[in-house]
C-alpha cells in the first residue's frame, strides 16, 4: 500500500546518519575537546563569498577567522558592507600567510581567479575550500591538484550540495543498490538572470552550464563515476550575450543516461530545480533542490528498512547551505577524517564539468 507521506522512522533514521557520517557527534566533542582552526578568506568577488563568510563566523566551535583579503578595489568598493565582513580585519595576501597557526584559507574571489589563487595558498602550506566551479584550464587545475598531493593538504570543493542530507541519502541509496538499477538520471537547475549577471556568466565557455550546471555535473559523478561520453547541447537564445545561456548535457553510462537541464532566462527557476533517479526497483525525487530538505521515494517492492510504495522523507534542517560542509573540512584537517572527496574526485568531477560546457581538455 502506498503512504503518501511517512516522516522518518526510527529505522529511516538510522539510514539517513549512516549516510552521513562525517558530522561530528556531541559525544566526540565531549571525549576530545576540539581544536579551532585559523581561517581566512581570500578575495570577495564570488557571488558566494559572504555567506560562506557568514557560515565560519557561526562555527564558532571549529574555527577562528582572522581576517579577509580582497586586493581589487573595485570589489572591496561593491561588497565591503556586506554584514558578514563587518568588524573584520581586513589585510593583504602577505599579511594573512604570515598569521601564526594559520591552516586555512577560503578561497572567494571571482571566478576567473580562483585557481590561480588557491594554488598560491597550497604553495604556502595552507589547506584550501575552494568555490567552484574551478577552472577553464584543465592543466592549471590538475596542478593545484598535484600541488595539494604533494603537500599532503586538503582541497575542498565548495560544491553545496555535498552538505545536503538529503542529497547524501541519494548518494548512498545509489551506490547500496536501493533502487535497483539506475537507468536514468534527470536534474535541472536554472535561474533567471538579470542582464549584468546573465553577461557575466556568458562571458565563460559553456556559460550556465559551467556555472550552475557544475553542481549537477558533481552530483551524477558522486553517484555513477565516470561516464563514457559527455555530449553537450549549447545554445545562445540571446545573440547580444557571448555564450550559451541556455544548455542540456547528456551523461551517458554502460546501461544508464542523465541529462541536466541549465537556462539563465528561467523566471522563479529556484522552486523547479530538481533531481529525478530511477532505478528498475525505484525513484528518489528531489524538488525543489534545496528548501526544504525533503526528498519523494518511491519503491517497487519491499527495501529494508522502508516498505513498498511512496515515502516523503524529511531531514533535520540545516543551519546554511555551507556548515556542515565547512565542518566536515574541519575533521579532514584535523586529521579525524579522510577526505570523502578525493583529489582524484575533484580532478575527475572537474574534467567532466569542462566537457559538458564544452570545453577542450588542454592536457598537451
Amino acid at each position: 500500500m502506498i503512504t503518501r507521506r511517512t516522516c522518518l522512522t526510527h529505522a529511516a533514521a538510522a539510514a539517513t546518519l549512516a549516510a552521513l557520517p562525517r558530522i561530528s557527534s556531541g559525544q566526540d566533542a565531549a571525549a576530545k575537546p576540539k581544536t579551532r582552526i585559523k581561517v581566512g578568506q581570500l578575495g570577495i568577488g564570488h557571488n558566494h563569498g559572504a555567506a560562506k563568510m557568514a557560515s565560519f563566523l557561526k562555527l564558532k566551535e571549529d574555527y577562528e577567522v582572522v581576517g579577509v583579503v580582497e586586493p581589487d578595489a573595485e570589489w572591496r568598493e561593491k561588497r565591503k558592507n556586506e554584514k558578514a565582513y563587518k568588524g573584520l580585519r581586513w589585510m593583504t595576501e602577505a599579511e594573512l600567510f604570515a598569521v601564526p597557526g594559520l591552516q586555512l584559507v577560503s578561497v572567494e574571489t571571482d571566478v576567473p581567479d580562483l585557481t590561480v589563487t588557491a594554488l598560491r595558498c597550497i604553495r604556502a602550506g595552507l589547506h584550501v575550500h575552494l568555490d567552484k566551479p574551478g577552472d577553464p584550464s584543465f592543466k592549471r587545475f590538475s596542478e593545484l591538484l598535484d600541488e595539494a598531493g604533494k603537500r599532503k593538504l586538503a582541497v575542498q570543493m565548495a560544491y553545496m550540495f555535498r552538505g545536503n542530507p538529503a542529497f547524501q541519502f541519494c548518494i548512498k541509496a545509489v551506490k547500496e543498490g536501493l533502487l535497483g538499477r539506475v537507468y536514468a538520471v534527470h536534474a535541472e537547475m536554472s535561474r533567471g538572470l538579470w542582464e549584468e549577471y546573465r553577461k557575466w556568466v556568458c562571458q565563460f565557455k559553456g556559460g550556465n552550464t559551467f556555472i550552475f550546471g557544475s553542481h549537477l555535473v558533481d552530483l551524477v559523478v558522486s553517484m555513477l563515476g565516470e561516464p563514457q561520453r559527455i555530449t553537450p547541447y549549447l545554445t545562445r537564445t540571446d545573440p547580444s550575450f557571448e555564450n550559451s545561456d541556455t544548455g542540456l548535457v547528456v551523461m551517458e553510462y554502460p546501461r544508464c543516461v542523465a541529462s541536466i537541464r541549465t537556462s539563465a532566462l528561467d523566471y522563479d527557476a529556484e522552486k523547479r530545480r530538481h533531481l529525478c533517479v530511477s532505478g528498475d526497483k525505484g525513484t528518489i525525487e528531489i524538488r525543489p533542490l534545496e528548501h526544504p530538505t525533503t526528498l519523494r521515494l518511491s519503491l517497487k517492492e519491499n527495501r529494508v528498512p522502508y516498505k513498498k510504495g511512496t515515502h516523503t522523507l524529511e531531514f533535520p534542517a540545516m543551519i546554511d547551505r555551507y556548515s556542515n560542509q565547512l565542518l566536515e573540512l574541519a575533521r579532514v584537517i584535523r586529521g579525524e577524517i579522510a577526505n570523502p572527496y578525493s583529489l582524484d574526485h575533484e580532478r575527475l568531477v572537474q574534467k567532466c564539468v569542462l566537457l559538458a560546457s564544452g570545453v577542450p581538455l588542454d592536457i598537451s
